[in-house]
């Protein structure tokens, strides 16, 4: 029997009916943890815990579930989404040309990035320099675009992650951000008296509560980048790369939590924890199809 609309909103957040604002959208979705025997390097091949089989089995895993958690987000924020996933090694400028996204999403990674052969951070450091279609990238997505643009990644005691692969600080569980440019789009109406959209501590204190989980940032801004959030561990939280041509985001912490299936998942205890990153997510979006010209498809003011 077919859902109505009310019934599906109530499904997706108890304290709030989430109604899409996008009509359609093509979105690429891109899977950064690695795929393949082959992926790895031989400095990961050198590692006394090496073990292919086992380390493949955990990252497709993990894959798994960050690439479903981008694509939910995709699907509940936008009414008729075209999606198309596909892995790092298979990124490059021909397959965006072909598809013609609108935006692309890159998720998050879980090795260390001189585990990965360099010809898969090679390729993506040349495709990201001259991509022109807008991107999202999440966590170590952020990490890797940061370094095609001149950051070093390191643990967040400043340590290079050869120096320091295990037994390394964290930044755990839901944390709070500080904003530090309110005015840029991916806030979209924070500071306007609009009642449910931002929560009241965002709105006072341009405070995020957001997931993080992640023992590695970046030692600076990248190149060309400006800063929009702080965080007390890891320093660059969220960023922006805005020129005529191109537009790159990246979050240091975990947006695409924003829809998991709360009703299922006893180890979360209040279902309105990602709210915030639902409603970074949808200004992506939104910000995106702006970028492209085509702003049209966006139905309202979100909720």
């Amino acid at each position: 029997m077919e859902r109505t609309q009310n019934q599906i909103d109530k499904n997706l957040c108890i304290f709030e009916p989430i109604t899409p604002q996008i009509e359609k959208m093509r979105v690429i979705t891109v899977d950064n943890l690695i795929e393949e025997e082959s992926h790895f390097s031989q400095v990961a091949r050198n590692e006394a815990d090496f073990n292919a089989e086992r380390w493949l089995r955990y990252e497709r895993k993990i894959a798994s579930l960050a690439m479903a958690n981008i694509e939910s987000n995709i699907r509940n924020l936008v009414k008729l989404p075209v999606i198309r996933p596909v892995h790092l090694s298979e990124l490059d400028s021909d397959l965006v040309a072909d598809f013609d996204p609108d935006a692309i999403v890159l998720s998050g990674t879980l090795r260390d990035f001189d585990f990965y052969d360099e010809r898969l951070i090679a390729g993506f450091d040349r495709f990201i320099k001259s991509n022109r279609t807008p991107v999202l990238a999440i966590c170590g997505g952020h990490q890797l675009v940061g370094q095609s643009f001149g950051s070093v990644v390191v643990t967040l005691d400043y340590k290079l992650p050869s120096e320091r692969r295990y037994d390394r600080p964290v930044e755990y569980q839901y944390k709070y951000v500080k904003i530090t440019d309110s005015s840029d789009p991916i806030f979209a109406g924070i500071d306007e008296h609009l009642e449910r959209r931002w929560q009241n501590y965002t709105k006072r204190k341009h405070l995020l509560r957001v997931w993080q989980n992640h023992g590695l940032q970046l030692d600076r801004l990248p190149d060309g980048f400006e800063q929009l959030a702080r965080g007390y561990l890891s320093e660059i939280q969220m960023m922006v790369r805005r020129t005529s041509e191109q537009l790159i985001y990246g979050v240091q912490f975990h947006i695409e939590k924003s829809f998991q299936d709360w009703q299922h998942d006893r180890y979360w205890d209040h279902r309105d924890e990602s709210r915030d990153g639902r409603l970074i997510f949808e200004n992506f979006l939104i910000e995106a199809l702006r970028f492209r010209g085509e702003s049209e498809g966006v139905l309202a003011a979100a909720n």
